[in-house]
């Protein structure tokens, strides 16, 4: 697929493309569809809710004290936020993640979604993991996605996604969403990968691409389906070389597009255990058109502390 044009490409239509289509591991706990009003065209993500946290900021470099100060994640206190990494060349992580969740928001919004940044390069720094989460919490969102890219020893390559640990513990209560944010994140995984060609991340995971965390704030506090996405290592020089091209980074949010309108277009199951139709006919076609299979859902993901502290 083209790295152009992208934007003009609805991504359920998409779904039906066998190079990017795999069986996401969609559970029953996938979120419901919102009412769309009358006489409004019923596009896929109609009436949903997605919220893109774009890693870091700009400015935060700037605001040390600010970032630097503690706050409450459930189980423990972090810094507000941090600087995150950058690429040998100097291309940050913040700037990267501001321009992917811009590309990406461009797409969601083509297939319906209300779309939330948590910032828009709109702030002078921050804002903080708690109120990242809380964004994403007031918003009623059905899938958070937590834009990154990681800072790891260069000789390890490749992305992986987070998914939230069980955590119990103050504020923290993430029991309702560890399963469907593994959905979210498996399908955001397969698709991410068949979009762009990134392999799983060499240096953690055990192959898997995913990771399980308990000391990250946004998804601690998130009420709602959410996790994070480490879309390549920085300080990888091939990994840095596709980061930094604008082209690149358009089949970057194709792939983060794709993976969430995937779960959030998915069939969802009623209380009888019964599979509930879809009510469009674009994302039932999507659905029911699928060949391909998957073993996604007997991945086993890691869980470790951060290899290389840069996330937050």
């Amino acid at each position: 697929m083209r790295a152009t044009g992208l934007a003009a490409i609805s991504v359920v239509s998409a779904l039906a493309m066998p190079a990017v289509l795999g069986a996401g591991a969609l559970g029953p706990s996938a979120p419901s569809r919102a009412a769309v009003p009358r006489g409004l065209p019923l596009l896929p993500l109609a009436g949903r809710t997605v919220v893109l946290d774009p890693g870091h900021n700009p400015g935060n470099t700037d605001h040390l004290d600010e970032i630097n100060r503690l706050v409450d994640v459930g189980n423990g206190l972090k810094p507000c936020n941090t600087t995150g990494t950058s690429t040998d060349a100097g291309y940050s992580e913040a700037q990267f993640t501001l321009d992917l969740a811009r590309r990406v928001r461009v797409l969601l919004l083509a297939e319906g979604a209300r779309v939330v940044l948590t910032q828009d390069g709109d702030r002078p720094w921050g804002p903080c993991v708690t109120e990242r989460a809380a964004i994403g919490n007031a918003a009623h969102a059905d899938a958070v996605v937590a834009l990154h890219a990681d800072g790891a020893a260069p000789e390890g390559y490749g992305f992986h996604v987070i998914l939230p640990a069980e955590v119990v513990a103050g504020a923290a209560d993430t029991r309702p969403i560890v399963a469907p944010s593994r959905s979210l994140g498996v399908t955001l995984r397969d698709a991410y990968a068949a979009a762009t060609g990134e392999p799983f991340a060499t240096y953690l995971g055990g192959g898997t691409g995913l990771m399980v965390r308990s000391d990250l704030g946004g998804l601690n506090l998130s009420k709602v389906p959410a996790v994070f996405i480490e879309c390549g290592n920085m300080r990888n020089t091939a990994d840095a070389a596709r980061l930094s091209a604008p082209a690149w980074r358009e089949l970057a949010a194709f792939g983060v597009a794709l993976g969430i309108t995937r779960f959030l277009a998915a069939p969802t199951t009623d209380e009888s255990g019964a599979e509930a139709a879809t009510d469009t006919t674009s994302a039932s076609a999507s659905a029911t058109t699928t060949t391909t299979t998957t073993t996604a859902t007997t991945d086993s993901p890691a869980t470790t502390s951060p290899p290389s502290g840069g996330v937050d």
